[in-house]
């Protein structure tokens, strides 16, 4: 048995929240959330792992980072005006359809939609996974306080290369020498 606090891939969905364009000028760090969200969707790909993204007012804000575009299509891409994900029917029947339990996130910004979307998720009995390494706010001390809320409200904190490991399980694999050089 497997501790709960380990994300598996069997019951694992990557949720990429609001990486959009329009905010890079304004967000610290997002090369590096775009750069980890990337590293994540390969490994999920490649494991056969769901993933989901989400767009705020794509009008407003833009497309998804150009870096993302090739992992998006309109069966996988959510354009929401509420800052959590789950307040949009649309999304949240999508979620439930996958009937998975651990929901592993990314996004923009830290404090607002990630943090609310991640606040809804718990609310609605998903164990969530928010991987620090990619997420981002405008503000390094928002993203912080971020954090601290999620991991008071029940969230596991963990890291990119973290998740890209309890999804592998073990080495010598097709699978981890395929995705070691997501790792290295």
């Amino acid at each position: 048995m497997r501790h709960s606090f380990i994300s598996q891939k069997s019951n694992a969905l990557l949720l990429i929240i609001d990486l959009q364009a329009g905010l890079e000028p304004v967000i610290n760090d997002f090369g590096l959330a775009v750069n980890q969200t990337e590293k994540l969707i390969k490994a999920a790909k490649a494991l056969d792992i769901p993933y989901l993204f989400t767009e705020q007012n794509p009008t407003k804000l833009g497309k998804s980072s150009e870096q993302l575009l090739p992992f998006m299509n309109s069966n996988n891409c959510y354009h929401k005006m509420h800052f959590s994900a789950c307040q949009e029917a649309q999304f949240d029947r999508q979620l439930a359809d996958f009937n998975r339990q651990q929901i592993v996130v990314t996004g923009t910004e830290s404090h607002v939609c990630v943090l609310q979307t991640c606040l809804d998720l718990i609310a609605n009995g998903y164990q969530v996974f928010v991987v620090e390494d990619a997420i981002a706010s405008r503000n390094e001390k928002h993203k912080e306080l971020a954090v601290k809320q999620l991991l008071a409200a029940g969230a596991i904190i963990s890291c990119t290369e973290s998740v890209i490991f309890q999804w592998l399980e073990k080495a010598g694999t097709e699978q981890f020498r395929a995705l070691l050089q997501l790792i290295k």
